[in-house]
Parts: structure tokens; C-alpha cells; sequence
């Protein structure tokens, strides 16, 4: 069983950045894959990125390509999310997530293929 804890999450102006981290329980994190999820208001929750467990390979959404960074550190058991040049669009709860069973190639995007899901986060960006 892998416990995650999402914080970090505020209130920033467009333009600024924030960092989320996620830190796990567990001496398995080195192996699972790891993602980050947002929910907005009256919408569905959404791939934002991921990490391979192996190699750090890292995927984006479209959305947030070339804005936010995604990172690990296995030492510390804690994933992280750099968001950079906010809009008032990111404006979401963000979840981390794990998958203890990553796939041979690439990486999951679905929700469904993840384990253990963090409480969320509240990230506000106003214009």
C-alpha cells in the first residue's frame, strides 16, 4: 500500500509559478511510474504529466508542454511539479498519482491505470 501527500497548491497571478510536491509512503516508489492529475471546476480530471520509474523519461499534455516540469527524487520518496507562466485555465485540484504496474513502453494517461491517488491539491490562478 503506497500513501500520497499533495502540497504546495495556492493562490497565484497569471504569469507566476508554483511548485507541487508529492511525497510517498512506501519502499516501492522507485519502482511506479508517476503522474499528476487536475480537476477543474464542472469538468473531468485530466492527464497533466508523468515519470517513468526508470530512465525519468517524462510526457505532457499539450496544455502544459514547455510550462511545467515534472521530477523525481526516489532518495526522498517525492515526485514533484514545477508549473511555470500560470493561466487562469490551470486553475484546478491537482492529484498525484501511482502506478505499480507501468507498462513496458511509454506510460499511462488514463486514470483508470493508476493505483494510489493523493487528496488533491487547490491550484487558483487569477487573471
Amino acid at each position: 500500500q503506497v500513501q500520497l501527500a499533495e502540497s504546495g497548491g495556492g493562490l497565484v497571478q497569471a504569469g507566476g509559478s508554483l511548485r507541487l510536491s508529492c511525497a510517498a509512503s512506501g519502499r516501492t516508489f522507485s519502482s511506479y511510474d508517476m503522474g499528476w492529475f487536475r480537476q477543474a471546476p464542472g469538468k473531468e480530471r485530466e492527464f497533466v504529466t508523468a515519470i517513468r520509474w526508470i530512465g525519468g523519461s517524462t510526457y505532457y499534455a499539450d496544455s502544459v508542454k514547455g510550462r511545467f516540469t515534472i521530477s523525481r527524487d526516489n532518495a526522498k520518496n517525492t515526485v514533484y511539479l514545477q508549473m511555470n507562466s500560470l493561466k487562469p485555465e490551470d486553475t484546478a485540484v491537482y492529484y498525484c498519482a501511482a502506478d505499480r504496474d507501468p507498462p513496458l513502453v511509454g506510460i499511462a494517461t488514463m486514470e483508470y491505470k493508476y493505483d494510489y491517488w493523493g487528496q488533491g491539491t487547490q491550484v487558483t490562478v487569477s487573471s
